[in-house]
């Protein structure tokens, strides 16, 4: 049995669409941020001493970093197709998909979000001008070229491949669908066709599905 350490919409999502997907049995803990703060509960401390979600519990070890998590999942299925052979020439496409999800296309949009909740929260008016300039700055030099020129690659990529590795998901899939179905959500991929399609096929499989109505029905219950 597999525990599953969850977060109320958090990057954990993609972790029980991981476990779905290899037909492993498991159990969703949930947890829910702070109204106020948007932060993890302190109960996440007794769990992994960072307090984030996910946190994977099985045979007695404690594994955090989605990462780490979905490389550990696909190790125990090696049948699944999650992750090819090490001697398979896809392995290190999967490997770079999978590293590239939260080492360069997640910070910016992360970031980006952040920026945006704080542009909310500030007053009065002439603060709020100064803030705006300032955030408009920091998009305009850094970030919001980082994330055009990421969204610009992976619909460059999608435009060949129905899946980021080969002809069927990888854990590399799992480990990008998290901020490309965000960016989906948010009305943020309108321009972008091939990675609007890559998202509605990913939701349209059963395993997908399953997940999301059990991750609903646990988050409902708690």
């Amino acid at each position: 049995m597999f525990q599953l350490h969850h977060l109320n919409n958090s990057r954990s999502q993609r972790i029980v669409w991981m476990l779905e997907s290899v037909g492993a049995d498991y159990e969703i803990k949930i947890y829910r941020r702070d109204a106020t703060t948007n932060l993890a509960p302190p109960e996440l401390k007794k769990i992994h001493p960072l307090g984030r979600a996910p946190v994977l519990i099985h045979d007695g070890k404690v594994i955090a970093e989605s990462g780490a998590i979905c490389d550990y999942i696909a190790r125990q299925f090696p049948d699944s197709g999650m992750l090819p052979d090490e001697s398979a020439h896809s392995f290190n496409d999967v490997q770079f998909w999978s590293h590239y999800a939260e080492g360069s296309f997640m910070p910016s949009l992360v970031t980006s979000m952040v920026l945006e909740k704080a542009r909310e929260k500030v007053s009065p008016f002439f603060v709020r001008y100064v803030a705006d300039k300032i955030i408009d700055g920091v998009m305009d030099a850094y970030f919001g070229k980082n994330i055009e020129a990421n969204l610009v690659f992976v619909e460059g990529h999608l435009a060949d491949n129905k899946w980021f590795v080969g002809d069927i998901p990888t854990l590399a899939d799992v480990q990008m669908s998290f901020g490309l179905e965000g960016l989906f959500d948010s009305g943020k991929l309108k321009p972008f066709k091939h990675m609007t399609t890559y998202v509605q096929q990913l939701r349209n499989l059963q395993s997908h599905r399953t997940a999301t109505a059990k991750m609903k029905e646990a988050e409902a219950s708690f």
